[in-house]
């Protein structure tokens, strides 16, 4: 039988030396020693085993499940039940990685149109679109399934000029939250955003979504899903500015 120094079966399988060490000390992949130098010894049989591994590996075992599935010559229905587990996993990783690079395509766009964007602002927006489907789910509990596909399946193009929009919207709040809620600027300003709130969400949803039982929704829960890029004082001189603007628009339309 063919034996195999360190150095050879890392060539031979594509492995490195540090690899094998550690396979060694954890007993995954035990050698013999040459009784004459003491060097770590591999054969054929070793190398089928190391080919286990990697396969294991490749399906996303823990170098710790391996070490178990090793000891077994044959598969049964134990098999299938941690590839059912691992396949899971995989989904699961694969929606994380296809949302954060949703994410990642949005803010490069972000940074080409407006040049540069407040980090806590930045991290609320990657913070809606890394809970978006969440807060999608949560919702249609309290609203019809298809307002809310409405309101989340929107347009790429759509999503980013609401998003250029929303970053605006924040700094112009930064710029102006010393001034009176009825300061013209100011006014304007809150004008700009419901109108763009109306033109992204749309009439017939935005009567659908204002049925909503309120008693029988968290509030803290909403909060909780959701991360402002606004201080305490800002969301509420925001709040009163908005307060205002809506007191004044009915009146308007009454007269």
């Amino acid at each position: 039988m063919d034996n195999y120094s360190i150095g050879e079966l890392a060539r031979k399988t594509n492995t490195s030396i540090r690899t094998l060490h550690y396979y060694d000390e954890i007993g995954l992949l035990k050698a013999d020693k040459c009784p004459s130098s003491g060097h770590r010894l591999y054969t054929e049989d070793d190398i089928r085993k190391l080919q286990k591994i990697v396969v294991f590996k490749f399906l996303g075992y823990n170098l710790r499940e391996i070490k178990e599935l090793m000891k077994d010559s044959k598969f049964n229905s134990d098999l299938k039940q941690t590839l059912y587990d691992q396949k899971k996993a995989f989904e699961e990783k694969e929606a994380q990685i296809s949302t954060a690079l949703k994410a990642i395509n949005r803010i490069m766009k972000w940074l080409d149109e407006v040049g540069e964007v407040d980090s806590d602002v930045l991290m609320s927006l990657i913070h809606s679109i890394q809970t978006e489907k969440e807060q999608q789910l949560w919702l249609e509990q309290f609203a019809p399934k298809e307002v809310m596909e409405h309101l989340f399946d929107k347009p790429e193009a759509e999503m980013l000029a609401f998003d250029k929009e929303f970053i605006k919207l924040s700094k112009e709040v930064k710029r102006l939250k010393n001034r009176p809620i009825d300061d013209p600027e100011v006014q304007a300003m809150v004008a700009r955003s419901v109108e763009t709130n109306l033109a992204y969400v749309g009439e017939e949803q935005i009567e659908a979504i204002s049925k909503i039982d309120l008693d029988n929704m968290d509030v803290e829960a909403v909060k909780n899903r959701t991360t402002s890029p606004f201080t305490r004082e800002e969301e509420e001189w925001l709040q009163q500015a908005m307060g205002y603007y809506m007191t004044k628009h009915q009146v308007d339309r009454r007269s």
